[in-house]
């Protein structure tokens, strides 16, 4: 069975890759988030067989070159691909906007993400590559993990002008910009390009507060029935105690009455003893005749 996780990314392989400065954009996104990229290698595994089939047109698309290593058509699991040729690294990296010249400290480059599109498509390449969203029917977790920590605090700076609030943490040497709120993942979701799997988590949402409310209503109909039970056995109790001390039928004689219609239907309601009385009677007339018994009684045991 496919996990949740799984189809937001098969949705999001359905965006079309239009533009070239959106391809750069989303492939930028997958390099700062995928397994590996350096100087030396950029490798990237998947196991999802929609994002292996865009990786190589995004990359053509983005860079105008092609994985080293891709995997063979049978694989099945782990999905790796893969570029070590000096020359297509050079040119990954110089379009990126970095100086190979230097240690490859990875910052976000802001220039190649202007457009309001661009950055949709960088977030969308950051979570194919290093995202992860739970079943929303067990709870709200989405997350984004790279290695690469200082690209990770700029990307919590670019979210957050984007309009939305990230948390972020370490773990172990990697770093994770998350949410927690299933409003926020819904937003980021449709922003991304998910939309479907946002109404998903929505449906999901309001049939929790569906269950729960009806829990929530079940359980105060308990609460009542257990309550008026509980009631109506010290009422019996109270009632047996005149009775065997011969106090019972020095009552006056509609508290009598009442006292045995107790007796006889124990587990009735106020409203329903009130309707087996003769003549019936109202609800508020038992409620003072029963309080009447248990004041007696009360005394009594004093």
């Amino acid at each position: 069975m496919q996990s949740f996780a799984f189809k937001v990314k098969s949705e999001l392989c359905r965006a079309h890759i239009q533009r070239a400065c959106c391809a750069r954009a989303e492939a930028y996104g997958v390099l700062l988030y995928c397994n590996t990229f350096n100087f030396r290698e950029v490798r990237i595994i998947t196991e999802n067989p929609e994002f292996a089939a865009r990786l190589p047109r995004l990359f053509r698309r983005a860079f105008d070159l092609k994985f080293d290593r891709v995997p063979e058509d049978d694989n099945k699991g782990k999905l790796v691909f893969q570029i070590t040729e000096t020359e297509k690294l050079e040119k990954i990296v110089n379009q990126l906007g970095y100086d190979p010249r230097q240690n490859l400290v990875l910052h976000v480059n802001y220039g190649l993400l202007e457009d309001e599109c661009c950055r949709t498509s960088f977030l969308r390449g950051a979570f194919l590559a290093g995202g992860s969203v739970t079943d929303p029917e067990k709870r709200y977790h989405l997350e984004l993990t790279t290695s690469h920590n200082q690209a990770s605090r700029e990307m919590v700076t670019l979210i957050e002008e984007m309009g939305f609030l990230p948390r972020s943490v370490m773990r172990g040497s990697n770093s994770v910009t998350y949410f927690k709120q299933c409003e926020h993942i819904e937003d980021f979701l449709t922003t991304i390009g998910a939309p479907a799997a946002s109404v998903e988590m929505m449906t999901a949402k309001l049939n929790k507060e569906i269950s729960n409310a009806a829990n929530r209503a079940t359980n105060c109909d308990m609460a009542n029935v257990n309550k008026a039970l509980d009631a109506a056995q010290e009422q019996c109790e109270a009632i047996e105690i005149l009775q065997d001390a011969g106090r019972l039928e020095l009552l006056p004689k509609q508290i009598q009455e009442t006292a045995l219609l107790r007796l006889k239907y124990p587990d009735l309601s106020l409203v329903q003893l009130a309707e087996r009385s003769d003549p019936p009677v109202t609800k508020s007339c038992i409620n003072h005749r029963l309080r009447k018994i248990m004041e007696t009684a009360r005394d009594l045991d004093e």
